[in-house]
């Protein structure tokens, strides 16, 4: 069978100390008992999909990114979870537009109001066309790193 997985005597026994240790993550438990489970080999059980479905609660794609990761890529790779990309389209406030939206906080707030709030700012910010919208939390976040309180 194409997909099958044979494992190593060495492979079980790290995969058994994964298990019985209990000290890694719940994820990295669960994919060594999964692999433990639908090893083909002469040692292994070769399990179906379903039954590993039933004993530890895996659905389908986690049981088949498991196998496909360690075909591909070997143990560790099935292991570990997979690292995620940075992100940075999608943060809205970012340097120059950071660098504006600070500038704003350190001018005196408009008549009417004593101090900078959260509303406040979002509001000018978008006023101001420094961004076309943001949320509150985006704003707060902002605050936080700059380590700023600005009431």
């Amino acid at each position: 069978m194409k997909n099958s997985i044979e494992l190593t005597p060495e492979q079980r026994k790290q995969l058994s100390e994964v298990i019985s240790t209990g000290k890694t993550a719940a994820r990295a438990i669960q994919h060594a008992q999964v692999l433990l489970k639908i090893d083909s080999g002469k040692e292994g059980p070769g399990w179906s999909d379903e039954q590993v479905k039933e004993a530890y609660g895996a659905s389908s794609s986690t049981i088949w990114r498991i196998r496909k990761r360690f075909l591909e890529h070997g143990l560790n790779d099935a292991m570990n979870r997979r690292p995620q990309p940075e992100r940075p389209e999608k943060r809205k406030v970012t340097g120059e537009k950071e660098a504006q939206l600070i500038a704003l906080l350190c001018t005196e707030p408009p008549v009417g109001y004593s101090r900078w709030t959260i509303r406040l700012i979002r509001k000018n910010v978008v006023e101001l066309q420094i961004v076309e919208e943001v949320g509150r939390e985006t704003i707060r976040l902002v605050l936080k790193k700059m380590n700023s309180n600005p009431g």
